[in-house]
């Protein structure tokens, strides 16, 4: 089940979310606020997994509370102003509603919400693991067994024994979950563990059988490994 709030200083707009929010079975509304003082007191004593945040408000600006907030839950921005949608978006929105919306788009809304709170909550379980989305389900994919990660489009492979596993997902997106002491991005379209290093100079990485360019852009990959190694001689 996820938790929410709703903060909006429109009493329609109030009255649509709570009624859309009764129809989605694992999604409880907690409370919904006209008043940012008062969500702020109830974000400040209980803790929900997300809420739908208007961005117009007379007193305060929709993205200025947010960023206000200590610990925020994942947020899904609702106004009349589609000119806002570049700055949600800055703050790691999950979504951004453009009012009037209809149930259907704000079941989207909630349904991606859901898969972020799940991805997140995985990854905090299993420190050693990565969970990614195939197929409608959530596959764990332990770390020591990745020996690399490559973009293809909108889609990241990453490669494991016996088969690589395909999932929707940019590199930037994943680097953000891998440790970064044990992980780093040698190119654009390329990830590796650290661990798995066969051999490297300036201009290549050599990963069990895999020879990977190192980016014009990542030239100071060189100088990080070279630290992180034992050179002997």
């Amino acid at each position: 089940m996820i938790t929410a709030i709703a903060l909006d200083d429109e009493p329609l707009a109030l009255k649509i979310i709570i009624q859309f929010c009764e129809r989605i079975e694992f999604l409880q509304l907690k409370k919904a606020f006209s008043d940012p003082s008062e969500a702020i007191t109830y974000l400040n004593e209980n803790k929900v997994d997300l809420i739908f945040l208007d961005i117009q408000m007379p007193d305060i600006n929709g993205m200025q509370f947010y960023k206000r907030l200590t610990n925020p839950p994942q947020v899904i921005f609702s106004t009349a102003y589609s000119n806002y949608a570049v700055d949600g978006f800055n703050v790691e929105a999950v979504d951004y509603l453009v009012k009037p919306f209809d149930f259907e788009r704000f079941q989207r809304s909630v349904e991606k919400a859901k898969e972020k709170i799940e991805f997140i909550a995985t990854q905090e379980v299993n420190a050693n693991a990565l969970f990614v989305k195939v197929n409608y389900e959530m596959v764990k994919i332990n770390l020591k067994d990745i020996e690399f990660i490559e973009a293809l489009d909108d889609y990241i492979k990453i490669h494991i024994k016996p088969m690589p596993i395909l999932t929707l997902m940019t590199l930037k997106s994943v680097l953000e979950k891998l440790p970064s002491q044990e992980f780093i991005r040698i190119h654009r379209s390329y990830i590796i563990p650290i661990s798995k290093i066969q051999k490297f100079n300036k201009n290549k990485i050599v990963v069990g059988s895999k020879e990977i360019p190192i980016g014009s852009s990542y030239a100071g990959v060189y100088d990080v490994l070279m630290s992180k190694s034992k050179i002997l001689g």
